[in-house]
């Protein structure tokens, strides 16, 4: 079976030029999830982007995650959070936001991490890159992960392209540089989409 594709936002994204882009991404595949990344952004920058992405995402039947932010993901109507933090973090979320919202954790460097992280009822683990740098390490990590455990695996990979799109088994296969480097993202999103296809 063919892994849900799974976007991230540009770490550069911005509020005027970057939901267009996104709006012809989402019409060109389907798409399960996008994680609104923070980047650079200062509070106010990232809660109006998220509220434009929220908007356009949840308008295409695809889950919109927040990053690290519990009170955000409330208040504006997310479908969940992603958390980049320790366990702790991981805990806070989980308590506060399930069963009715989306919590997944990650990057995850070892198995024991991930597992420790996993234990905590969270819906999915994330391997792989989350700042655009690739990670081989990630790669092998996701696909154990995926062979072993029911909760699934979401594989980041920003260099993917049609030509070498590889899921390693995971559920989920995550978007990033290598698709809003593009002209026309909706091409390449489409074409990635045809290649994982089963």
């Amino acid at each position: 079976m063919a892994a849900q594709l799974f976007l991230l936002t540009p770490l550069d994204a911005d509020l005027q030029s970057f939901p267009p882009r996104l709006m012809a991404a989402l019409s060109a595949a389907e798409v399960s999830a996008l994680l609104v990344r923070r980047g650079a952004l200062d509070d106010a920058a990232y809660a109006a982007l998220t509220k434009s992405l929220i908007n356009i995402g949840q308008g295409a039947g695809c889950a919109v995650l927040v990053e690290d932010d519990i009170a955000l993901a409330k208040r504006l109507g997310a479908d969940g959070v992603h958390i980049t933090g320790d366990a702790k973090a991981v805990k806070a979320a989980v308590a506060a936001l399930k069963p009715a919202l989306i919590v997944g954790a990650g990057p995850f460097a070892t198995r024991h991490d991930a597992m420790t992280c996993a234990e905590l009822n969270i819906d999915y683990v994330f391997f792989g890159a989350l700042d655009d740098q690739p990670d081989a390490k990630g790669l092998e990590l996701a696909q154990w992960w995926a062979e072993t455990f029911e909760i699934p695996a979401v594989l980041s990979d920003p260099a993917a392209t049609a030509e070498a799109a590889n899921d390693h088994g995971a559920e989920f296969f995550a978007l990033s540089s290598s698709l809003w480097a593009t002209a026309r993202p909706e091409a390449t999103l489409a074409a990635i989409a045809e290649a994982l296809a089963p």
